[in-house]
Order: C-alpha cells, then sequence, then structure tokens
C-alpha cells in the first residue's frame, strides 16, 4: 500500500482511506484481526504515507481511522525525518494545528487529543532543525487561539495542545523519538528559557478573562472548560523541573527560614512535595502580579457561590482550582529575593488565609464529610499543610497562623489530626476512608517538620505551643491505637484482618506516631509508662477471673508504639538514643528515677515472665511474644552494652571532656542499667533465655522463630561489645546445646534452621583466642558431620535415604551448614573449611542419591557453593587444588544425571513457571563464578600452579559441562539469563585464551547463547552479550596481531565433508549485530557497548564486513537511499581519524561514527 504523494489522485487517496477504514470496524468487530492488522501496518511503513493518512484525518466519518491515520504520521515521520525536506517537516506540524482548530467541535474527543499530540511531537523532533522564525509561526498561532480570539472552542483546543507539548518536552512523559538523550535535554532547555514563562502567561490571561463570566452565570457555561483546562495546565508548568532549580538546591535565603530544594529523602513519607523553583525572571508572572490574590479570591467566591451545592467541590474546575493553590504553596528558591524571607513569608501567609477557610473549625468540617459533604477540599486543605511545612522550618511554618489567628499552625495542625483520629476510631474497619487518607497526608507533615535540619546539622526544636498540640495529639493517637486493638480481640471477620497485620507492616506508620512523641517525649514517655502499668496490673488482678484478650492486644500495640518511641531502626548505621530523649533528661542523674529505665525496666520484667510456664500459658500467646521478641531486638539495638566508640559518640554533643561529668551523664545513666557490667549481663541472660524460649516452646509459630533467628539473635551478634559476654554466658550455651541435641529445634523453618547457624557461628568471634573458636565451630558442627557421613557410608542408604523422615533430616542439616558456610570468617576460617572437607565425598554420594529430588539436590548445591565462596580466597594451594577437584566431580555428576535438563515440550507449566524452578543452575553458575574469584584476591603462601591446578581451565571445563543444560528457553528468564551472562563475560574478558581449546560443539553452544543473547529483551543481558562478543573479538584481532592463532579453527570458514558451509565465528557475530543494529528495535544505550564489540569485528572481518555493506547498498531501490548508505558506511569506518587499533581514544571515535550512522541511515532502512 505504498503511497506516491506526487502523483496520488483523489481515486488512490479514497481507495486508502476506505481499506483503513474496513480494517478498523474488522479490528473492532474481531473479525479477522490479523488482516485488518496487516493492512494497517502496511500503509504505516510504506514510504511516505503523509498525504493518505491527512486525507483520512480530513474526510473519514469514522473515528478510529483518523485515529490510526495520525499513529501512522507519526511513526512514519520519526522514521523519515532525516529524509524530509523543511516545507515537508513544517508542513506535517501546521496541518496538526490548523487541523485541530478548524475541528474544535468535532464531537469525538480522543481524534483532536492524537492530533494535538502528533503536532507536539513533530514540533519537538524538529525542535532544533526548525529556526526561530518557523517556531514563532508556529507560536503565533497557537497564541491567538488561547487568547479566545476565535472563540471557545479553538480557545480550548489550543491549551489542549499546550499541554500536550509541555507533556512531550518534559523529560519524564516525553516519548520515545530514537533520538539520544542529549536532544531531549536541549530541547527541555529551549522551551523553558525561551518560551514557557510566555506559555504560562497566556493561559494565565484566558483564565482571568473568563473568571469573571463565570462568576456572574447562574448556569453551566463553556467558559468553565476553558478556565478548568487553563488552570490544569498552569499545574502543569509548576510541576515542570526548572534548571534554575538545579542550581539553587543546597542554596539558603533569608533567615535560613525558607530554602531552596529542601526536600529530604525519608523511607516514612508516603506523600511527596513537587518543589516549585523557577528562576527570579518568573518573579513578575507568579509573585507581584498578583496572581495568586486572584486565584484564592475566584475561588472563594465560587465556593460561596455554589456553598449549597455539596457536588461543586469535585467538579473539575474546583479541584483544578485547589491543586493550583496547593501547588503555590511550594513555591519556592531564587525566584524570591534575598529580603530575609519577607516576601516568601508575605506569600505562604496569603495563600494560608485562603485555605485554613476549607479546614475550620476542624470538629464541624469533620461533621460535615460524615453528613456527606466532600471529603476533597479538606484533604487538599491537608496537602497545602505538606507543602507549607516543606518549604519551612518548623518556627515559621508555626508563626504563619498566628498573623490571623491567636493560636498557631501547629495548633491547627494537631486538632485537624485529632478530629481525623476520632473518626478513625469510629470506622476502624474501614481501611479506604476520608480520615486514613488524611492521617497519612498529616502524618507526612509532622515527619517533614520533625525532620528537618538546620545548618548546622541539628534539628529545629518545637515552639512551647507545638510541644503542647504535639503531646495532645499524641495522646489521641495512643488512645486510638489501643481502642483499635481492644475491639479488634474478640472479632474474627476479615474486615478486621487488617488490624493483625504483622510487627513489620504497622512499621511504617509506628515510626511517624514515633516522631510526634520524639516532640513531646517529657509527656509521652510517663504516658506510655502509666499505661503500660495500667495494663500489666489489670492483667494479674483479672488472672482466672477474665478474659485477658482485649488486654493482651493493647499491651501488643503499646510494646509497638514503645519500641518505636524509645530505639530507631538502624539498619545500615549506629543506633543512637535519640537525641530528645537525651537532652530532655539531661538533669535525671539517678537511674532508678530515670523514665525511660523505668519503662524499659517494667518491659524487660513483663517479658521475663514468659520463661515461667503457667504464666506462658496464660498471658503471652505467639501473637503477644512477637511483639516482646521484636521490642527486645529493637531496644536492645540501641541501649544494650553499647560499644566504647558509641557512649563516646553520644556525650560528645556536650563536649564533656571531663570524665567525672561524663560518668554522670544521663546517657550514661541509661547504660548504668544494660552496659557492659553486672547489669547489662543480667539483661542479656533474660534475653537469651527468652530467646530459647521462644524456640522451644513455640513450635510452628514461624512468624515469631522469624522475629528470634533474624531481628533478636542476628543482632546480638552483630556487635562485638555484646559477644564477648554473650559466649561466657550459660543461657548462650545452652541455647547452642538445644541447637545441637534438641529435636524441636530441628522443626524450625529451613531458613531459620540457616539462619541459627549462622548466628552461633558468628558469636565463635567473640572468645577470646583463635583456637577456641575454631574448637567451639567443631563443637558447634560435629554432630551434623559425623551424622551425614555415617548415613552416606550406610549399605541400605538408597533405602532408606527416600524416607519422608530421612530428607526432612539431611534438608535441616544441610540448611545448618549452609549457614555456618555464610558466616565464614578469617579466625574461624580453619574449622569451617575443615567442616566443609569431611562431607565432600557424602555431598557428592547424596547428590547421586537424591537425583530425582529437586529441593535436596538444590540444597547441595547451595552448600557448596557457599562454602567455596567464603573459602576459596584463603586456601592454601594443596586446599584449593582438594577443593577445586571436589568441584569438578560435582559438577561432572550433575551433568551425568541430567539434573535440571528440563524438556520443554513436556512441561506445559514452563510458560509460567518462576525463574526460581532452575535455581540449580543458577547456583552451580555462581559456583563458577566463586572459583574465578582465587585468580583475583588469593592469600595463600603459594601459587595454586605448584600442584597443578589452572583457576581458568577449571572454570572453562565447568562451564563446558553446565552449558549443554542451558537451553535458549531457559535463558528467557532474568535470574538465570542474568547469572549466565554474567559469568559468560567475565570468563571472556579474562580468560579469552582458554575458548580456544573448548570443543567444536561447546564452543559452538557457547555462540548459540550468545547470539540468543544478542536479541534478548532485557537490556542488561545484551549489554553483558556485547561485553563477551567484544572480548572475544579484540583478543583474537590481538592474537593475530602478535603472530599467535587467537581463536585458531574456530576463526576460520570451512565446508563439511557433506559441502555445507560453516560460517565463521566472528562472521556469524558480524552479520547477527549489525542485523541488530539496522533492523531491530533496541535501546539507545545499548550503542556505545554495541560499537564496542562491532570494532573489532570489523577489524578481524573485514572482507564480510565489505560484503555485508554492498548487500545492503545495493538492495537500495532508492538512488538517494542507495548514496546515503554508501556514504554512511564509508565513514562508519574512516571519520574522526579512526585508525586500525584498538586503544580508547579509537573506541571512542568509532562510537561517535556509530551514533552517526545509525542515525542516519536506520529510519529508510526500516521503510518497507
Amino acid at each position: 500500500m505504498a503511497m506516491n504523494t506526487g502523483a496520488a489522485d483523489l481515486a488512490q487517496l479514497q481507495a486508502t482511506m476506505q481499506a483503513i477504514e474496513v480494517a478498523c470496524h474488522a479490528m473492532q468487530m474481531h473479525v479477522n484481526p490479523a488482516a485488518a492488522e496487516a493492512t494497517i501496518v502496511s500503509l504505516r511503513e510504506s514510504r511516505r504515507p503523509y498525504q493518505a493518512c491527512q486525507f483520512i484525518i480530513e474526510n473519514s466519518q469514522m473515528a478510529n481511522a483518523r485515529f490510526q491515520a495520525a499513529g501512522i504520521i507519526r511513526h512514519a515521520a520519526l522514521r523519515e525525518w532525516g529524509l524530509l525536506e523543511a516545507d515537508v517537516r513544517r508542513g506535517l506540524v501546521s496541518f496538526c494545528l490548523c487541523f485541530i482548530m478548524k475541528h474544535a467541535t468535532l464531537p469525538d474527543g480522543y481524534v483532536l487529543v492524537k492530533v494535538a499530540s502528533l503536532g507536539a511531537q513533530l514540533l519537538k523532533r524538529g525542535w532544533l532543525d526548525f529556526t526561530a522564525a518557523e517556531k514563532e509561526a508556529f507560536f503565533i498561532q497557537v497564541k491567538q487561539a488561547v487568547s479566545g480570539v476565535h472563540g471557545l472552542d479553538v480557545q480550548f483546543v489550543g491549551i489542549s495542545f499546550l499541554e500536550s507539548l509541555v507533556s512531550e518536552f518534559s523529560p519524564t512523559t516525553s516519548s520515545a523519538m530514537g533520538r539520544p538523550r542529549e536532544f531531549h535535554e536541549q530541547c527541555r532547555i529551549s522551551l523553558e528559557q525561551d518560551y514557557m514563562k510566555g506559555l504560562y502567561s497566556w493561559v494565565q490571561h484566558a483564565a482571568f478573562n473568563v473568571s469573571n463570566r463565570i462568576t456572574e452565570a447562574d448556569s453551566e457555561i463553556p467558559e468553565i472548560k476553558v478556565c478548568s483546562a487553563a488552570l490544569h495546565l498552569m499545574l502543569q508548568i509548576l510541576n515542570w523541573d526548572f534548571q534554575s532549580k538545579k542550581a539553587g538546591e543546597n542554596s539558603k535565603r533569608g533567615l535560613d527560614v525558607f530554602c531552596d530544594g529542601k526536600q529530604e529523602s525519608n523511607s516514612l513519607r508516603r506523600f511527596e512535595c513537587t518543589l516549585v523553583q523557577p528562576g527570579p525572571e518568573w518573579r513578575d508572572v507568579l509573585i507581584s502580579s498578583g496572581h495568586v490574590g486572584w486565584l484564592l479570591n475566584f475561588y472563594t467566591a465560587l465556593r460561596k457561590k455554589f456553598s449549597c451545592e455539596g457536588y461543586w467541590l469535585d467538579c473539575p474546575l474546583a479541584v483544578s482550582a485547589r491543586k493550583l493553590i496547593v501547588q503555590f504553596c511550594t513555591l519556592t528558591g531564587a525566584i524570591f529575593p534575598s529580603d530575609s524571607g519577607h516576601m516568601q513569608r508575605q506569600h505562604l501567609l496569603q495563600l494560608l488565609a485562603g485555605i485554613v477557610q476549607w479546614m475550620e473549625p476542624p470538629d464541624a468540617v469533620s461533621d460535615a464529610i460524615k453528613s456527606g459533604k466532600s471529603e476533597s477540599e479538606l484533604l487538599d486543605g491537608c496537602r497545602a499543610l505538606l507543602s507549607l511545612a516543606t518549604v519551612t522550618s518548623p518556627l515559621i511554618f508555626d508563626e504563619l497562623l498566628k498573623s490571623l489567628r491567636p493560636y498557631g499552625t501547629l495548633t491547627l495542625l494537631s486538632a485537624v489530626m485529632c478530629e481525623v483520629f476520632k473518626d478513625l476510631m469510629t470506622n476502624h474497619t474501614e481501611e479506604d476512608t476520608w480520615s486514613s487518607e488524611a492521617r497519612d497526608i498529616l502524618l507526612d507533615t509532622w515527619i517533614v517538620l520533625l525532620m528537618q535540619l538546620d545548618a548546622s546539622g541539628h534539628n529545629h526544636s518545637l515552639p512551647a505551643e507545638g510541644i503542647s498540640a504535639a503531646a495532645d495529639l499524641f495522646a489521641v493517637i495512643v488512645e486510638s491505637e489501643l481502642k483499635a486493638a481492644s475491639e479488634s480481640a474478640f472479632n474474627d471477620d476479615d474486615e478486621h484482618d487488617y488490624l493483625q497485620a504483622s510487627v513489620t507492616a504497622m512499621d511504617e506508620r509506628l515510626s511517624s506516631y514515633a516522631l510526634i512523641a520524639r516532640a513531646a517525649i517529657g509527656s509521652a514517655i510517663p504516658l506510655l509508662t502509666k499505661l503500660f502499668s495500667e495494663r500489666i496490673m489489670r492483667l494479674h488482678q483479672g488472672r482466672g477471673i477474665s478474659n485477658p484478650t482485649e488486654t493482651l492486644e493493647e499491651l501488643y500495640s503499646l510494646l509497638l508504639i514503645t519500641g518505636h518511641v524509645l530505639a530507631d531502626e538502624g539498619q545500615g548505621e549506629t543506633p543512637l538514643v535519640p537525641k530528645e530523649i537525651k537532652s530532655h533528661y539531661a538533669n535525671v542523674l539517678e537511674m532508678d528515677k530515670h523514665p525511660v529505665i523505668m519503662l524499659s525496666g517494667s518491659i524487660i520484667k513483663f517479658a521475663e515472665q514468659s520463661l515461667d510456664p503457667v504464666v506462658r500459658t496464660s498471658f503471652f500467646s505467639p501473637r503477644l511474644m512477637e511483639a516482646v521478641v521484636w521490642f527486645l531486638a529493637r531496644w536492645s539495638l540501641t541501649y544494650l552494652m553499647p560499644s566504647e566508640e558509641s557512649v563516646e559518640h553520644r556525650s560528645s554533643y556536650e563536649n564533656c571532656n571531663d570524665a567525672l561529668l561524663r560518668s554522670k551523664h544521663p546517657t550514661n545513666a541509661l547504660f548504668s542499667f544494660s552496659g557492659e557490667n553486672d547489669r547489662g549481663k543480667i539483661v542479656l541472660d533474660i534475653i537469651i533465655r527468652i530467646s530459647l524460649s521462644t524456640l522451644v516452646s513455640y513450635p510452628g509459630e514461624k512468624d515469631l522463630q522469624a522475629l528470634t533467628c533474624y531481628q533478636l539473635l542476628h543482632g546480638l551478634v552483630k556487635r562485638k561489645s555484646i559477644i564477648t559476654h554473650l559466649v561466657t554466658l550459660d543461657s548462650w550455651r545452652d541455647l547452642a546445646n538445644a541447637f545441637a541435641n534438641e529435636r524441636v529445634i530441628l522443626s524450625l523453618n529451613a531458613a531459620h534452621q540457616r539462619s541459627l547457624a549462622q548466628t552461633l557461628t558468628v558469636s565463635a568471634c567473640g572468645m577470646k583466642t583463635p583456637e577456641s573458636s575454631n574448637e567451639y565451630i567443631r563443637s558447634l558442627t560435629s554432630h551434623m558431620t559425623a551424622y551425614l557421613v555415617e548415613l552416606s557410608s550406610k549399605n541400605d542408604l538408597k533405602a532408606i535415604a527416600q524416607q519422608p523422615d530421612i530428607i526432612l533430616l539431611v534438608s535441616c542439616l544441610l540448611e545448618r551448614l549452609r549457614g555456618v558456610a555464610r558466616a565464614s570468617e578469617p579466625r574461624v576460617q580453619n574449622a569451617i573449611y575443615q567442616m566443609g572437607f569431611s562431607v565432600m565425598n557424602p555431598v557428592l554420594t547424596f547428590l547421586q542419591t537424591y537425583k530425582d529430588e529437586s529441593v535436596v539436590v538444590y540444597l547441595l548445591l547451595k552448600f557448596v557453593t557457599d562454602w567455596v565462596e567464603g573459602q576459596i580466597i584463603y586456601l592454601e594451594a594443596q586446599e584449593t587444588a582438594a577443593v577445586v577437584e571436589f568441584c569438578m566431580r560435582l559438577l561432572q555428576l550433575y551433568s551425568a544425571h541430567n539434573i535440571g535438563k528440563i524438556s520443554v515440550s513436556l512441561s506445559n507449566s514452563l510458560r509460567t513457571a518462576d525463574a526460581d524452578k532452575y535455581k540449580d543452575l543458577r547456583a552451580l553458575l555462581q559456583l563458577l563464578s566463586n572459583l574465578c574469584s582465587k585468580d583475583l584476591v588469593d592469600f595463600a603462601s603459594e601459587p595454586i600452579e605448584a600442584y597443578g591446578t589452572n583457576i581458568s581451565q577449571v572454570v572453562y571445563t565447568g562451564l563446558h559441562i553446565i552449558a549443554p543444560l542451558i537451553t535458549p528457553e531457559l535463558l528467557k528468564y532474568p535470574k538465570l539469563c542474568h547469572s549466565y551472562f554474567s559469568l559468560l563475560s567475565h570468563l571472556l574478558e579474562v580468560y579469552p585464551e582458554i575458548i580456544e581449546q573448548l570443543s567444536v560443539e561447546a564452543f559452538s553452544h557457547i555462540l548459540g547463547t550468545l547470539d540468543f543473547g544478542l536479541h534478548h529483551q532485557d537490556v542488561e543481558a545484551v549489554d553483558l552479550c556485547l561485553r563477551a562478543v567484544k572480548a572475544l573479538a579484540s583478543h583474537h584481532y590481538k592474537d593475530r596481531g602478535a603472530g599467535k592463532i587467537g581463536l585458531g579453527s574456530h576463526a576460520t570458514s570451512y565446508n563439511d565433508p557433506n559441502g555445507n558451509f560453516h560460517e565463521s565465528v566472528l562472521s556469524r557475530l558480524l552479520r547477527s549485530l549489525m542485523q541488530l543494529l539496522l533492523f531491530e528495535d533496541y535501546s539507545t544505550e545499548l550503542v556505545s557497548s554495541a560499537a564496542d564489540a562491532l570494532l573489532p569485528l570489523i577489524l578481524c572481518e573485514q572482507s564480510v564486513y565489505q560484503k555485508l555493506a554492498s548487500e545492503l547498498i545495493e538492495r537500495q531501490t532508492n538512488p538517494v537511499f542507495r548514496f546515503r548508505l554508501r556514504n554512511g558506511f564509508q565513514s562508519l569506518t574512516t571519520s574522526n581519524n579512526l585508525s586500525s587499533t584498538l586503544d580508547r581514544i579509537n573506541y571512542q571515535r568509532f562510537r561517535k561514527n556509530l551514533h552517526s550512522f545509525i542515525e542516519d541511515v536506520w529510519g529508510f532502512l526500516h521503510i518497507v
């Protein structure tokens, strides 16, 4: 269906339109959709289909045909842009603008949107080609439309076009055009600097000019649609990522109470504010013009006019106006002068004066919402408070409202939030309520205020009124949480499931509560102590008399809240005592009177009661124990036996150089309760005994056991200050003995077994001498290795091995060995090596015995992989030889039994199976990677070659064994794909000389996977393959240049005895890579990597390259295309002084050449 635009007549155009309409109708009716799609594709891929598509857009009565025609123009224009004459390019943009304005009343709005979007995309594509005069001509046409001189309908489509244009030029919403990132950035900067302010002014005036008619009208009028679109576009422009924002991100203005770009990254926040940071050139349009005042007055007038019509708050005009007002709250940066923040303060005060009307009085607003009024205005008010908090300090935030009310903004924030929590208390069974959304927004507001940092790095402190507001709010929060907890105690309905959320799921919200509590820590700690004591007393008073479930649920909630208030999570950094606690209790020097110690002590004393079997049965349900263990884990990271460095760090902010003063510091009073002394050891002993109790007394409780293994015990052994005392405790020895001998521990989840083994192994580093540490490891693992050795040597192993209890036991022991192996450290390396060495033969025996048990096979492979990873770099040459020989036997045995070789034809579930089904192959690839690390880092005293071991040879042999098991079907799964190509690229880059030793069959298989990977959908996989191809080709080229054989026979084409031609490896890769670059779709990010692979291929196979180029040139029937393609191929290998060397500078030159080549020829090569 190729169209010759010069000779096309009316009959041809009508025939084409009819064909497209028939195809669209067939697709809508699902009648022969393949044929219909082929018709559309034929036109799309034809040369210059613009006249036909324009005819369809202007004349077709079928909206979908018009829509498809616009899409075809886009596809063809982006493909052929470099070949189009300047007048054709201008004509395409002009056509789009003229069409949407001429057909502004078209009932099929989506067609207008499509054509407007097409015009915006084409204007951007030619942005760097069009002259300033050409651009000005386009914008004059748009400006006239937006001004309203051609009527409201044209005005609306003009604004819609600008909306598409701004969206297209924004990096986050731009369309893919096959252009480099630099092109999009140049367009973005140009539009912002030369046009963006003008566009805003156009729609600003458009909205202003129709606003009076809207406020005076008594019914729905067309101007409302125009005004809504104008406000929406203004909001879109304010959301632009202004270049001046980047320049001022680290600056401060005024009195350090307003800041530019201050938007701290915090994982607790659910909502993000987009700061509006244009440069000072925008001041007249946004600030001095009175634009904000007009907007507030306009919304207020409409609000009063439609106050009786509840639906109005959710209409597009109201929503757009409020969103724009909220966005103006985030205006900051260089747009404001250096006047001590006066202009910005006035700006925010003006906004707040209008916004408070949406929220006051909070109780009346809440009642109105409960009576049916829309909550959208209140929620936008909450968002406005969040925006104000984002651009101010807590002090300025609070003072803003004091200019209008007898109280501050913090008091308003607290009052609104209290009403929100009151509603939550009555509607706590519903998750998606207005109050839950308001709670999250307002919590974010508190987070922003309380986590702000001033220039010296210290948090801002709240004013006294703010502290009181925070205290009142925290009391309401705790009341709400306790009420929800108690009401959920006896309700098993599904609607209450969210109240039974795990500790982790509630962490985000509770962390927010903790910030509020710490802002009023003087009230929060006594409140929590009082509430906790009351519940404990109620529990014991009602023992045997009343059902304790309600109280236990409240204790569960209190433990979580208290844990967040007293301590931070501490992941990735040293957890410190919150500075609010340190500063507020600076004068409390007596340990027994310290409120934090009193609260912590009462909780630990309560937790200790769980060791009593009777009390445990009565009160300590698995759910409550989860909270207890979680609290102990979090609390101990901060307060239990802190290292000397941490104590010094905690005291340093006072600059207390005198030792006596430091000893009396309240932080030291805290650590007298739980430091490295007898008191601290008592607390540590209690925690260990509780941990053992949870593992033994709560079988099957996976969540509780996970908290114990992963958080509590694992957290304890991470600190040297603790493990030196830990290993001296009888309770720790009891735990180790239970691990070795108690069958109940064997019932733990496999992952928990591994974690517990790892934890016990890590603790060995706390012993005084390496000898005692290694002896401890041998004692810990001897029972496991002895059992596996004994079992593997049984004559009737095949008979008993398949028994379920034996399979379970073997699996558990392997998981434990994995845990020990993963805890490998230089101090205990010898003992862990001996552990692995002792089970080498049993592992091979079990691999053969359990060849049909995929779970056991995987555990065996993972144990070996983890053990080798922890040991290989420390092993002496003789030990390395033994390990390598063992690994080779393992790989050969695995391959001999064809384990993991999955028949795609027999597995219907493969289409939906997860890549984890093939995790054993990934484990083997990881094993080979671990062996490679010996060549990178080696602490052996003599070279491994002394014992005839060559790591590269071993790894290639392993790859030779594994490669046949890795099929193209399996490489469709990302994890396996990345593991395989990462290893392959590493091997070819580091050991390219070994590949020539592979057999023809093995080499062909690897080449096949490389060829497959080059055309993979995953960008990372393709990049890895390109690196591998580069290594392969560059090795051959450099070797041949040095007079060596390079890849030898693999790089030679030949005819087999049957006369069949076999292309050389490099020729085949060159052909495949050229096919990818010229005829397939791929990410532009890959062009540089492709250039690095293509250059050595061309140098190795210059005759093949010339032949490919000639074939492509001869296939071009268009003389212009043939000429451009010939010049392109010539420039590819000659421009920029390209030479025949493979150095860094030459690679850079060839990358530039390839980018230019693809840009010049890719489009017309894709024309059918």
